[in-house]
């Protein structure tokens, strides 16, 4: 993490606060907006209404209806005035209301967004950033609960990053504004109402994995709301002996490849979790880098994958549950990797 602002000096210790991850966002948004007045925000009920799930709150009444623009039903026009605006030197933050909604979007993100920069030399930079509520576990059915993470990291000119807790919610989203090129922010619905210790001050985080739990049996490679059910899993396991180790991707373009190896090469056996559909996920380019790195040899089983199911999700709250993995099937497959 790297702070921006000094904190303020005291002798009195201060007690550690708390946010949600939808306030920690919130805060990021507010904090960046006073900052700089180039940013600002689009999307649809993002005004007066505060936003689909609450997290833009009240910063209309703060920065008024040019900053927080809400905007018609119409995803590909939201996407492409961010290009616009970004192409000429503002920081927009569009919000698609459902990532599922992205699919709208995709030709003023995929061909243009991402490939401005290249295609004029470098003399043209896209500074905006484009966040994603996605992930299943709402009740919202098949059309609002797709994981489509890994269809923007095919993309060369993207960053995609996935926060999973309050804290990174912050200082991803930080980095993502400031950040020259085009950077897609997915966040899980579930994860908005969870909480979490977040500095107070203005701070960004790197885009690269981080260790979240140290262990030596097993490697479970996760991002978003996994890394909070490859936690409670990897608790529940180590009743039972087996000493597990929690990398937390966070950013999928670019990967931080050196930590996802070293991972591997300590613990000899890796699980990766993901909720997207195991077809083309990106699980697979991680077992790819896995095995085609130095880590091969020191691996005493294959390296597997947990994913969801290749279906559609279902709207039933039970049949959705089946549908992507939770804590007691991470268990389960960690447990019987071990046992290889």
């Amino acid at each position: 993490m790297t702070t921006l602002a000094p904190a303020e000096a005291t002798t009195v210790a201060r007690p550690q606060r708390e946010l949600t991850y939808a306030e920690a966002i919130r805060e990021a948004l507010r904090q960046e907006m006073r900052r700089d007045p180039r940013v600002f925000l689009i999307g649809e009920d993002i005004g007066v209404y505060g936003g689909a799930f609450g997290v833009t709150g009240d910063l209309v009444h703060e920065f008024g209806k040019d900053r927080v623009r809400d905007t018609p039903i119409a995803e590909e026009v939201i996407a492409g005035l961010a290009v616009g605006a970004a192409i000429t030197g503002m920081r927009p933050v569009a919000e698609i209301q459902f990532s599922d909604f992205v699919t709208l979007a995709t030709e003023q993100i995929v061909n243009q967004a991402a490939k401005m920069r290249f295609m004029f030399g470098g003399k043209i930079a896209v500074p905006m950033v484009v966040r994603l509520p996605g992930g299943s576990g709402t009740g919202a059915a098949a059309q609002h609960s797709q994981s489509l993470e890994a269809w923007f990291a095919h993309i060369p000119g993207l960053k995609v990053v996935l926060p999973a807790t309050p804290s990174d919610a912050k200082g991803l989203l930080v980095a993502a504004i400031r950040d020259p090129n085009p950077v897609m922010v997915f966040e899980h619905k579930l994860l908005y109402r969870t909480r979490g210790v977040v500095p107070e001050e203005l701070y960004t985080e790197d885009l690269k994995a981080i260790v979240r739990r140290t262990g030596r049996d097993l490697t479970l490679v996760a991002y978003s709301v996994m890394v909070i059910r490859a936690l409670e899993a990897a608790e529940q396991l180590a009743a039972e002996g087996i000493d597990v180790e929690v990398v937390d991707v966070r950013c999928l373009r670019p990967l931080d490849e050196a930590t996802i190896v070293g991972s591997a090469r300590r613990t000899g056996r890796v699980l990766v979790v993901h909720e997207a559909v195991r077809s083309g996920g990106f699980g697979g380019e991680i077992v790819a880098r896995i095995v085609e790195s130095e880590a091969f040899d020191f691996l005493d089983a294959p390296v597997r994958r947990l994913a969801g199911r290749e279906t559609p999700i279902p709207y039933n709250r039970t049949l959705e549950r089946s549908a992507v993995p939770q804590v007691e099937d991470i268990v389960a497959a960690a447990r019987a990797l071990v046992r290889e």
